[in-house]
């Protein structure tokens, strides 16, 4: 593969992303995000994947039609970065319409996802992009419960009565470890940050039936392994720092060993730098800019992300918006 090799890192990528309809899904994605080519209902826009079960594609350039695998094969250090040191990406970014609850769920950590099919664990960030009044999640135990309690309340629908049940509000960060029970409510926006896994164990779905007219299955047994039933205070798990200049404001919404997550606000302007270790993804959240390196300048608007190659250097987002820059 040698198309577009020579200045393949001074140029960032604008990314087409892949739809998930699920049925609790929304209309906001398409309506308010961008989305104007996704399904009616969409649940969930994966604006960075890298996964057999959807993959991100260039839209437009030189490299049009690659995929981010394709990206690595043609070369892995100086698009991808020297932080990912092997050929399976790390990192998925995804906008979620929460119109209905989502179940109440657990993911599994590396240690306890390699019993699924090679997958990675799978901790997340959620970032609050927006919410309807009242609007809550589900964020961990509320109080110590045994293993057999967690069974009883999983299979008699009482489970969400020993949750934290979280109001939420627009800005809102939270950081789901492996092994913590959670669940999206009715009414969220949110912009997800992951490690680059598609596994899930549901453990309670309010009765509901799939397309196929039958109740949607349950991995109990696989939960109840990989959950840890200490509970949590969810005040205890909002850490954000924050540096704040007249022409932009940056907060490190989370950092960890499997990736870095910031929310930088844009005044006027901002000159960032991907330094030949990681990738950035700008996801744009609000308002416009315009993304501008090497002499090239490009838009990006509220619904649209790109990736800036980890060869690029610097980079400056102009405009009045709110990004979200993530990299590993």
């Amino acid at each position: 593969m040698s198309r577009g090799l020579g200045d393949v890192y001074k140029r960032q990528m604008k990314l087409h992303p892949c739809y998930k309809e699920y049925l609790w899904g929304g209309t906001r994605l398409k309506t308010e995000y961008g989305k104007s080519d996704a399904p009616e209902v969409t649940a969930e826009s994966w604006e960075l994947a890298a996964h057999p079960d959807g993959l991100c594609i260039v839209e437009s350039g030189s490299l049009a039609g690659m995929s981010i695998l394709d990206l690595g094969k043609l070369d892995r250090k100086g698009i991808w970065g020297t932080a990912c040191k092997e050929m399976t990406f790390p990192l998925m970014v995804k906008l979620i319409d929460a119109k209905k609850d989502l179940s109440i769920q657990v993911h599994p950590s590396d240690f306890t996802a390699q019993w699924e099919n090679g997958e990675q664990g799978k901790a997340e960030m959620w970032y609050i992009v927006d919410c309807e009044p009242q609007a809550c999640l589900y964020f961990g135990f509320s109080k110590r419960v045994s293993k057999e309690e967690f069974l009883r309340r999983a299979k008699d629908g009482s489970i969400c009565e020993v949750l934290n049940r979280v109001p939420v509000a627009r800005g809102d960060v939270f950081y789901i470890l492996p092994g913590t029970i959670h669940a999206i409510g009715a009414g969220i926006v949110i912009a997800e940050i992951q490690q680059n896994s598609n596994t899930t164990f549901r453990v309670y779905d309010y009765q509901r039936k799939g397309v196929d007219g039958k109740l949607r299955p349950l991995h109990l047994d696989r939960a109840a392994e990989v959950l840890d039933y200490t509970p949590i205070v969810p005040e205890e798990c909002r850490t954000n720092s924050c540096v704040s200049f007249p022409e932009f404001t940056m907060t490190e919404m989370f950092s960890c060993r499997y990736f870095r997550a910031y929310r930088v606000d844009v005044k006027k302007c901002v000159e960032l730098l991907c330094d030949g270790q990681s990738f950035h993804h700008v996801l744009c959240v609000e308002g416009a800019a315009m993304i501008h390196a090497h002499g090239q300048s490009y838009p990006i608007e509220c619904g649209e992300s790109y990736l800036m190659p980890a060869a690029l250097g610097n980079y400056k987002i102009e405009g009045s918006c709110r990004v979200l820059v993530s990299r590993v």
